[in-house]
């Protein structure tokens, strides 16, 4: 008894976590880049809310890696954030991320965005650097910012 009701209040509490209203978007990844052995996308989703008579949606930036090599693998990553017409980047976050010999690392948030909704594209760029290598290049991935 004591077992199921520790189930049932997890999955209450689970249930009073998730926004009333937020439609959430799916995890969108762009191409991939390498750093060393370690393969590396970014991803992006879009969440949208609502505060007072105000629409939003809050941008999240991800980062998915593939280790193809014999031995485990530390990963730092950056994401940035800009508007596609005329914005500059800004920095979302940064990380450090273990990944296993032969293993994948699903996509891990690195930072979000909370912004007004407008009839704009946003996007996020994502690179990386594994122990020991360069970083790198820029995996972009891109969503409409208020799709409805």
């Amino acid at each position: 008894m004591r077992r199921i009701g520790t189930i049932l209040s997890a999955a209450a509490l689970t249930m009073l976590a998730i926004p009333a209203n937020a439609h959430a978007a799916a995890v969108a990844c762009g191409g991939g880049v390498s750093t060393g052995r370690v393969a590396v996308n970014g991803c992006i989703s879009a969440q949208r809310g609502k505060e007072g008579r105000i629409y939003t949606r809050e941008i999240t930036a991800y980062v998915k890696a593939r280790n193809t090599g014999p031995r485990a693998a530390n990963v730092s990553y950056e994401a940035f954030f800009r508007v596609v017409n005329g914005g500059h980047w800004v920095k979302l976050g940064s990380g450090r991320t273990y990944v296993p010999a032969r293993g994948t690392v699903e996509p891990t948030e690195v930072g979000s965005s909370t912004r007004v909704c407008g009839p704009v594209k946003v996007e996020i760029r994502v690179h990386a650097r594994a122990d020991g290598a360069a970083w790198s290049g820029w995996s972009t991935a891109g969503t409409a910012q208020c799709q409805t």
